[in-house]
């Protein structure tokens, strides 16, 4: 089985169209072996070419808010009181750490979501 290194956007191509022939092959077997390898390569080369940038921490809130039917009262808990949650949600306090680990233990919002520089936040405090 020889492999090699994506090394231009005509390889990673390649490459693509190779794992789109071998998507049934079966696991342990040399054909599986092969599309594990190669799948690999490729998200090698798609992090260091097309990286995800994580949202800001208020955004990673939103989402979160909007995907689990949340509203600003429901993170009392997490941020403080009804004041504090709109004073974040509308980017006039940054998180604290506090609230940071709240947020990601209690909701479960990634806490390198929580943790990334807000733009229009001037700091984080502890």
């Amino acid at each position: 089985m020889e492999i090699v290194p994506i090394k231009t956007k005509r390889d990673y191509h390649r490459t693509l169209k190779e794992i789109e022939g071998l998507m049934t092959a079966k696991r342990n077997t040399p054909k599986g072996d092969r599309l594990d390898v190669l799948v690999t390569l490729v998200e090698a080369w798609e992090a260091q070419h097309y990286p995800l940038d994580l949202p800001d921490p208020v955004a990673a809130i939103h989402y979160h808010m909007e995907q689990n039917g949340l509203v600003a009262k429901d993170l009392v808990p997490y941020i403080g009181g009804r004041s504090r949650v709109y004073e974040v949600l509308n980017r006039k306090r940054p998180l604290s750490l506090k609230m940071i680990r709240r947020l990601h233990k209690g909701l479960g919002i990634p806490a390198e979501s929580l943790i990334k520089a807000d733009p229009e936040a001037t700091q984080l405090v502890g």
